[in-house]
């Protein structure tokens, strides 16, 4: 018996050996697909529309792990994936050119924002960039909470305390959670921290959370998504067809209508935006 989902939590390495043992890697023949993909699909619901719409058109079951990119990645660095929808862009680029993934496609954007307490105790809101905007945390030495998970959200976020000069690890008001998207904000919401989170699944949690979009808008913030297949020439008992079937119906017009209205009824704005090209060889669009 294997789980739909394998939810991230505390103990990363515990969670995949539970994979490794219940869900062993697909083969080509199977109509198993083991996708690896970065929490925000999950949290914010958009997996649950999606895969099940995939199953049902293709005869596919997609056994999901909702894990930071950076894990999904190394996922399918072990051949242990099938098929990657993660958001780190220079990794994902990275795991393609040493050959671990193949057929490398964009599948929508949306962007990260600031988020913390009402307060604003850095004195964030309006702050000319989002570089300024770190500064102004780490001057003030108001708590900041970090993913923590080498998860693209995580290697933005250092990328951009690189950028600002700032000193972060070590320091009393930097904090790692090590968790998934939606815990993180929910700790950052309990001890009136910031944070940076993808769009979406602050959206979809914020009615519950003591937290303000405080920044937002920086060109630095695009947060684009990529599907990867793990190359099959170097992993043979990856599930190729269906890697490949999963990509393409990501890419299709179907699911790109599907994404380019995802949480307008519930929250009155998309949650993201579709990416894949208008035409693609193979593709109907």
């Amino acid at each position: 018996m294997c789980f739909r989902y394998i939810k991230y939590g505390t103990s990363v390495f515990l969670m995949f050996i539970i994979f490794t043992v219940i869900c062993p890697p697909s083969s080509a023949g199977e109509k198993n697909i083991i996708l690896a993909t970065t929490t925000s699909t999950q949290d914010s619901g958009l997996s649950d529309v999606l895969i099940p719409l995939f199953e049902k058109k293709y005869g596919y079951f997609v056994k999901t792990i909702a894990i930071g990119s950076g894990q999904a990645i190394r996922m399918g660095m072990k051949g242990e994936a099938d098929v990657l929808l993660i958001h780190s862009p220079e990794e994902e680029e990275k795991f393609v050119s040493e050959g671990f993934g193949i057929n490398r496609r964009p599948i929508m954007y949306n962007d990260f924002v600031l988020v913390g307490p009402p307060s604003d105790p850095a004195k964030i809101i309006g702050t000319g960039s989002v570089v300024k905007a770190f500064r102004k945390i780490a001057e003030s030495k108001s708590i900041f909470i970090s993913r923590g998970d080498n998860s693209g959200t995580n290697i933005k976020e250092r990328a951009l305390w690189r950028q600002g000069g700032v000193k972060y690890e070590g320091e009393r008001w930097y904090h790692e959670s090590g968790l998934g998207m939606g815990q993180t904000l929910n700790i950052a919401s309990e001890k009136r921290a910031y944070t940076l989170s993808d769009r979406a699944t602050y959206i979809t949690l914020k009615k519950r959370l003591d937290l303000t979009l405080l920044f937002e808008g920086d060109r630095l913030l695009l947060n684009p998504y990529h599907v990867i297949e793990v190359n099959p020439l170097r992993f043979p008992k990856v599930n190729k067809a269906g890697a490949r079937a999963f990509s393409d119906f990501l890419s299709s017009k179907e699911a790109q209508s599907i994404i380019k209205v995802f949480g307008v009824d519930r929250f009155g704005q998309p949650l993201f935006f579709p990416a894949a090209p208008k035409k693609q060889k193979g593709l109907e669009r």
